[in-house]
């Protein structure tokens, strides 16, 4: 791969990460104060776990034919459309009068958050280097956990700030999250530019290429379901746990502010994780990393469901958002680096439908468990979801290094292993 153009670009990751921080900080305010304002709304736990599958379902559809969008070279216009519809989400879902108003606004929301990471993953896909992408998706998901740092405690204060008025309080948080969201606007102009400028490259030889690589062709290709799978068992827990901390929370009588406090604690562990994530692929290898992040989120996502106090919920929070880090950050490089040539746009995207159907089945799954168990279920269901993960993160480490000429495709699902110090790796 050609260094030179993509070397100067340190500044375009750092505007990206700015960029991604201030949008995911609107969802990341905008997600618990849509529960609140279900709940007081007249919504029950089942009614909040279909609202938050909603959110999912727009992107569900759209995610393949924008990733085909992105594999011809158009990421950056998906920036600000995404940043568009997330404001506008927030901003309607504050006047909706009803649940089911809430659960459309709460779709288009998704919506947008779906074309924005679309055209951001993307971004960083093309302008890294194969040796930094471990590297640079850690640090572009940094900006996720960031978002989710702030979103919460601001929507936990706003929604605390007056006793007995929780419809009109998490209007006003849902309000704030629109403006939150535009906001990153700031940072998108100079990366639209730029991906103008660079559009004609070798990129534009193997879209070409994209068109002829059918979904089917890349989701067989080795290495690609498994980073899909990893990636929607992470977020089917990040995204139950903003979903439903806040039902557990009222239940136990812990404050909504007390419940923000948690949840971006949790964000501030991930942050650390994925600081430190290229030293700890160096010391244990990608595989034995992803399946170890993967069985210590399970266990600590089970705890969950025990009724323990607000500081011990804290601590188990903390380890749980340092084990949610890493599976992000390296399902985005094995599924990159595994597909197809010219069909790495689209194999992001097909690994974000996986997380957008995951987002979709599991909070109904967890709604269902709620109202039938009571609101731990949920914690229990994650927790098997995330030992199943571990089980096929770590399946590569039982295969015999084969010294295999077949025909099974890709050098470039190779190239990670040679990186992170396992002799077979994958």
């Amino acid at each position: 791969m050609r260094g030179t153009p993509r070397r100067p670009g340190r500044g375009w990751l750092l505007r990206l990460v700015i960029a991604f921080s201030f949008a995911q900080a609107a969802v990341s305010m905008a997600r618990p104060a849509v529960s609140y304002r279900a709940l007081a709304l007249g919504a029950d736990a089942r009614a909040v776990g279909v609202i938050a599958g909603i959110y999912a379902l727009l992107p569900l559809f759209a995610a393949v034919p924008l990733g085909r969008r992105t594999d011809h070279g158009r990421c950056a216009p998906l920036l600000p459309v995404g940043v568009a519809l997330i404001a506008t989400g927030c901003a309607l879902s504050a006047t909706a009068g009803s649940p089911a108003g809430m659960a459309a606004w709460s779709g288009v929301m998704g919506l947008g958050h779906l074309a924005f990471v679309i055209g951001a993953q993307s971004i960083v896909a093309r302008q890294s280097a194969p040796a930094e992408q471990d590297r640079n998706f850690g640090h572009f998901t940094i900006g996720a956990s960031l978002g989710q740092l702030i979103g919460p405690v601001a929507a936990g204060l706003v929604v605390s700030g007056h006793d007995g008025a929780m419809a009109r309080t998490s209007a006003v948080a849902l309000a704030v999250s629109a403006a939150v969201a535009a906001c990153s606007v700031t940072a998108l102009w100079r990366i639209e530019h730029r991906q103008r400028d660079r559009g004609a490259g070798p990129e534009a030889v193997a879209a070409g290429e994209a068109r002829r690589v059918s979904v089917r062709a890349i989701l067989t290709t080795r290495g690609v379901g498994s980073g899909i799978f990893i990636s929607l068992a992470v977020l089917s827990a990040t995204d139950i746990l903003t979903a439903y901390l806040p039902v557990v929370g009222e239940q136990r009588g812990i404050a909504p502010s007390v419940v923000g406090l948690l949840l971006s604690l949790r964000a501030a562990a991930t942050i650390g994780c994925r600081l430190a994530i290229t030293p700890m692929i160096r010391l244990l290898g990608r595989t034995a990393l992803m399946a170890a992040s993967c069985l210590g989120a399970a266990l600590l996502c089970t705890g969950i469901a025990l009724p323990l106090p607000a500081w011990a919920l804290g601590v188990l929070l903390a380890g749980l958002g340092f084990c949610l880090g890493v599976g992000q950050p390296l399902s985005m490089t094995t599924v990159v680096q595994a597909a197809p040539d010219g069909a790495g746009s689209t194999a992001l995207a097909l690994r974000l439908t996986g997380n957008r159907l995951g987002q979709v089945a599991a909070p109904a799954s967890a709604g269902v468990l709620a109202g039938l168990a009571g609101t731990a279920a949920p914690f229990v269901m994650l927790g098997g979801l995330l030992l199943l993960s571990a089980a096929i993160a770590v399946r590569p480490l039982r295969r015999p290094a084969a010294p295999a000429p077949t025909a099974d495709p890709t050098p470039r699902e190779e190239r990670s292993p040679g990186r992170t110090g396992g002799p077979s790796g994958r």
